[in-house]
């Protein structure tokens, strides 16, 4: 013994010795309690709803030399991992769903080492529970069979649910959705179900119940939130019939009929009742208690009443009986019972069917002849037919209707009882119309009303219709339109108009004429309606393009109607392009162009459309000419007299071209002028006027509508001042000299003439001097560079002799803004002509509008 304690010993110094020498311990986990969250996850909970991903622990320990430390987390083989560990920072991770239900305790093997030692321990991780769960019935599904007299308040089932919850979240309390007709309630903790209180079940009602039950659990949280769960269920509740109910008769009420031809046994009503306890019925038995009159029994089990006498031996003609029928139980005692009423009535066979009877006897057919469109109203008096019924009473009541084109006939009486004579009346008088139909026909029906059989009878009513010329012609269209080429040749067909007459014979033969402004060119054919041309006709569009006119269908008895005819004569090209005169003089400005015109006499786009061209021009190559207008003018290069005079080689600056116009119809025609054309070079012009017109020489109504003006306010002027004049001077009731006097001409001067627009100068200003023969003849002989003497107003002519008598003062003519003239004379008015050389082209203009000027001046004083 003292051996062995001092091997023990021996071995504690050795390894006291060992350890102390080497200083290297094992490292080890900290212990925080159960309730915290780091440490080695010794009785660790977890809740079952905690998410997958979560950090739940935190793995927590340390070596005693300082060393790092890394840790570990196994579970055994075959089990689930529900955990990862971070081997460095000791988190843990839920890496699965829990589930409370299946497993609330999972084991698990957590290891922390240094790199030398390491420790494993073993914990076991609880799983809490949260309210996943739903209540689940028990025993489903849910039938019950209870009979209809239970009473109020009895238990007749109890339903289960059952929650895998714990806690509240397990307990499970019941209750009913709400019905307005519920007749059942339920314990809310034990799920007895019962018979609501106050009410009964009945069969007859309601057969079965459905009944939906609620299971709720307590309640609890469930991923941070509280949640309450439910399950509902449905209770089929079956009422087992009792017997409370008395039996019924089903089609009531009940009429039966005895006819003329029964016998003794002869079948008039069957009855019929049933138990009112449907599910459990008992047999029913028939009898009679009252009203038969000992001439009617019924079969006590089948309900069915016969008669047991000859309808001729009944004393009335009504019989009320009264029937009885009971509840049997199998030991053929009666029970409950309904009594209900037969009514049989004795009535006469309907064995006559309803006959159409004619003047010879029955009869079938009836037919007539007759005129088309008689008045609305008119009875058919070719018709002579009666209809019978042989029976009595209401077996002898039938209808009359007439079947065939709606609303055009009507037939009266529309009711008979027994006998009637039948009138046949026209309601629409449209429908009767020979052109629609040559034969109507119809279907007189005569059928029974109030009788079982519903006999009927029929007769085929004809009407042959005679035709009446009750229509006019009407044409085919309201207008025609036809085109027709010019020069047509005499008698061509235009256009076939047609009119229909659906009347027969004469009435529907349609004669055609026509009338009206322009008709007399054309003709048509009286019977085919074909319009043409008079033979004599040559039809112009240049001329008149457009003709319209009326024809006329009239039938033989002059009935008639009208259409129009629109005629367009089509223009074709028949005239060639013309120029006013086949050589043409023109003088061109250069940088203004000329223009040559062509007419063309067509009628018609693109007929008389005309495009110009140059054919030969000598010397060539120094025009163009626009093809649209016919502008002619210099090519744009050609700027100055100095390069035509070098094109030409000549000093006259003339040209001559042969100009085409052409025109676009087809075939298309031309026509060619030879153009002389001066050309000139524009010299410029001063003072404003000459600017003005220089600027206005490309558009000459500018300048025509200045002088316009002008003259227009001169004139007014004139007027205001005159009428000024008059209104002083005939204050005084005589005419006063007013500014100027008029004085005797002296007897040396020289008469003035003036030289009219129509005479010939070889100077444009010539028309403008106004002298004397010697004038004249200096005029002539004087250099023509030599400016001519601008013209002076002319002279006063003498004053009239006077015959005023000494005593008297004379009277002198005042004057305004001119001065008196003899007969024959001309007044000119005083315009001084501006100097410097005018274009000829610009000239001619001016010149024209003062000459229409002075002669409208001149012919103010004659």
């Amino acid at each position: 013994m003292k051996k062995e304690k001092k091997t023990h010993a021996l071995l504690f110094l050795l390894l006291l010795h060992f350890t102390l020498g080497q200083s290297d311990y094992a490292p080890y986990f900290y212990d925080d309690g159960p309730g915290s969250t780091s440490g080695n996850m010794a009785l660790f909970s977890i809740s079952e709803d905690t998410p997958v991903g979560s950090q739940i622990y935190v793995l927590n320990g340390t070596d005693p030399e300082g060393d790092p430390v890394r840790y570990g987390l196994t579970f055994e083989k075959g089990s689930k991992v529900y955990f990862r560990v971070e081997p460095k920072s000791g988190n843990v991770t839920l890496t699965q769903e829990l589930d409370r239900e299946k497993q609330d305790e999972i084991s698990v093997l957590v290891s922390i080492t240094d790199g030398r030692n390491k420790v494993v321990e073993t914990v076991r991780v609880f799983v809490t529970d949260a309210n996943d769960e739903h209540p689940e019935f028990q025993n489903l599904p849910f039938i019950i069979d209870i009979p209809e007299d239970t009473a109020a308040g009895s238990s007749i089932y109890r339903v289960q649910a059952v929650d895998k919850d714990m806690g509240s979240g397990g307990s499970v309390s019941y209750y009913l959705q709400a019905s307005p007709f519920a007749k059942f309630t339920i314990d809310g903790n034990s799920g007895i179900l019962r018979v609501k209180p106050g009410e009964t079940l009945d069969y007859e009602t309601t057969p079965t119940h459905f009944v939906t039950v609620v299971a709720k659990d307590g309640g609890g949280k469930y991923k941070g939130k509280h949640q309450v769960l439910t399950a509902t269920a449905t209770i089929t509740v079956n009422v087992i019939d009792a017997q409370d109910m008395p039996p019924s008769f089903v089609g009531t009420p009940y009429f039966g009929y005895v006819y003329e031809v029964s016998v003794p046994g002869s079948e008039i009503f069957t009855v019929y009742a049933k138990d009112g306890d449907q599910g459990n019925p008992n047999p029913i038995r028939y009898s009679i208690m009252d009203g038969s009159d000992g001439v009617f029994d019924i079969n006590g089990t089948s309900g069915c009443i016969t008669l047991t006498t000859f309808p001729s031996l009944l004393r009335n003609e009504l019989y009320e009986i009264k029937v009885k029928a009971s509840e049997v139980r199998p030991n053929d005692q009666l029970l409950d019972y309904d009594i209900t009423m037969v009514t049989v009535r004795v009535v006469d066979l309907n064995n006559h069917p309803p006959t159409f009877y004619g003047e010879n006897g029955p009869q079938s057919k009836f037919e007539v002849t007759m005129y088309e469109h008689p008045p609305a109203g008119e009875i058919l008096r070719g018709f002579k037919i009666t209809v019978n019924d042989s029976d009595q009473g209401a077996n002898a009541k039938f209808k009359l209707r007439l079947v065939g084109p709606s609303r055009v006939l009507r037939v009266v009486p529309q009711t008979v009882l027994n006998e009637a004579q039948v009138t046949i009346i026209v309601e629409d008088t449209s429908g009767i119309d020979y052109e629609k139909g040559q034969t109507l026909s119809f279907k007189l029906l005569a059928v029974e009303i109030d009788t079982p059989e519903r006999f009927s009878a029929t007769a085929d009513i004809v009407i042959n219709l005679l035709d009446k010329n009750d229509n006019i012609p009407k044409f085919t269209y309201e207008y025609y339109i036809a085109r027709v080429p010019e020069n047509s040749p005499g008698g061509s067909s235009i256009v076939s108009v047609t009119a229909n007459d659906p009347d027969s014979g004469p009435w529907g033969e349609v004669k055609y004429t026509i009338y009206g402004s322009g008709s007399d060119l054309f003709s048509i054919h009286p019977s085919s309606g074909l319009i043409s041309t008079q033979p004599w006709t040559s039809l112009d569009a240049e001329l008149r393009s457009k003709y319209n006119f009326y024809v006329k269908a009239e039938d033989s008895e002059g009935k008639y109607s009208l259409a129009e005819v629109f005629i367009t004569v089509l223009d074709m090209n028949d005239h060639p392009p013309a120029f006013d005169h086949k050589h043409l003089e023109k003088t061109l400005i250069i940088g203004t162009p000329v223009r040559v015109e062509a007419v063309d006499e067509d009628a018609e786009s693109p007929n008389n459309v005309i495009e110009y061209s140059i054919m030969t021009a000598d010397p060539d190559n120094a025009f163009d000419i626009n093809a649209d207008t016919g502008e002619i003018q210099l090519k744009s290069y050609i700027k100055s007299m100095e390069i035509v005079q070098n094109i030409t080689k000549q000093k006259d600056c003339k040209w001559s071209l042969v100009v085409q116009a052409r025109d676009r119809g087809s075939p298309s025609f031309s026509t060619t002028a030879v153009v002389n054309i001066d050309i000139t070079e524009a010299t410029p012009l001063k003072g404003p006027m000459a600017a003005f017109l220089m600027k206005s020489r490309d558009n000459p109504m500018r300048a025509l509508g200045m002088v316009t003006v002008i003259i227009s306010a001169l004139v007014g002027v004139t007027v205001l001042i005159s009428t000024a004049m008059y209104m002083r001077n005939s204050k005084s009731n005589r005419i006063l000299p007013v500014r100027r006097i008029i004085k005797r001409r002296p007897r040396d001067r020289q008469t003035w003439t003036f030289q009219m627009p129509g005479i010939k100068f070889n100077n444009p200003a010539d028309k403008f001097l106004i002298g004397d023969a010697e004038g004249r003849h200096q005029r002539d002989n004087s250099s023509p560079r030599t400016k001519p003497a601008p013209p002076s107003a002319p002279c006063l002519p003498p004053p009239p002799p006077s015959t005023a008598r000494p005593s008297e003062r004379p009277w002198a003519v005042p004057t305004i803004s001119g001065a008196l003239a003899s007969k024959g004379s001309k007044k000119v008015k005083s315009n001084r002509r501006k100097e410097g050389n005018m274009s000829s082209a610009l000239v001619s203009e001016l010149k024209m509008k003062l000459e229409q000027k002075i002669n409208e001046n001149n012919q103010g004083y004659y």
